[in-house]
């Protein structure tokens, strides 16, 4: 799943300064605190705009850089 897979790539040295976000249907705020917490910089919930999404990740990158 998800965050088990965001734990194991932020063992790796080669990601130390990746930001990773989720795209998720749970986006009730204990279950966004948990990814946060895990180490995601945002969570984009679905279902989204896949005209906006684009604009959404480059916000992401500029936002969290």
């Amino acid at each position: 799943d998800g965050p088990t897979t965001l734990q194991h790539m932020k063992t790796l040295p080669e990601l130390a300064h990746t930001r990773f976000a989720f795209m998720t249907a749970k986006v009730q705020p204990q279950e966004v605190s948990h990814l946060k917490m895990l180490g995601a910089v945002t969570v984009i919930a679905k279902p989204f705009d896949p005209m906006t999404l684009a604009e959404k990740v480059r916000a992401i990158g500029e936002t969290h850089a």
